[in-house]
């Protein structure tokens, strides 16, 4: 799981672009939206296409479930790992 976590860590920096961040930056159990990492909706954007490509993952945008999915790596990694 930590492998997997390392890898979403890197897909977050990697697809958003965050120069100033490392993967010491960004917490297992910190919010990545507004709160903790603060991204914003088109940040959720650009990480859920990217993840729905990495790991051939289906995600319903305005689903609630999918929201809580994507509410930290811990959580996001779970999902992954459950399909």
């Amino acid at each position: 799981m930590t492998e997997l976590k390392n890898e979403l860590k890197a897909l977050i920096i990697n697809t958003l672009e965050l120069e100033d961040i490392t993967h010491n930056d960004i917490i297992d159990t910190d919010p990545l939206f507004v709160d903790g990492l603060g991204l914003d909706s088109i940040d959720a954007l650009e990480l859920g296409l990217a993840v729905k490509k990495k790991y051939n993952i289906v995600l319903n945008a305005n689903d609630e479930a999918t929201k809580k999915h994507f509410y930290s790596i811990d959580s996001l990694a779970a999902f992954i790992n459950g399909q």
